[in-house]
């Protein structure tokens, strides 16, 4: 009891193919090996960084005083 023999994965493989039918289960495979090779991909990206720029911008400051001075004059020409 609650052993499962090559007659029980047969059955379950024929149900699966009545249900979905030849063309789906292909396509899930097709599906499932991409979704695997894109993971071995991320992985390798992923041990090797790009290297950084050496063209890269310095992060832009807000200047409070003049945003909020932008905002007064904002509204006012509205007025």
């Amino acid at each position: 009891m609650g052993g499962v023999s090559i007659w029980h994965w047969i059955v379950v493989g024929i149900v699966v193919m009545l249900l979905f039918g030849r063309g789906k289960v292909s396509e899930l495979m097709g599906d499932v090996a991409k979704g695997i090779k894109s993971f071995k991909k991320g992985m390798a990206d992923e041990e090797n960084p790009p290297a950084p720029t050496a063209a890269t911008e310095p992060p832009k400051t807000i200047d409070q005083a003049a945003q909020a001075a932008a905002q007064k004059v904002e509204a006012e020409r509205k007025v």
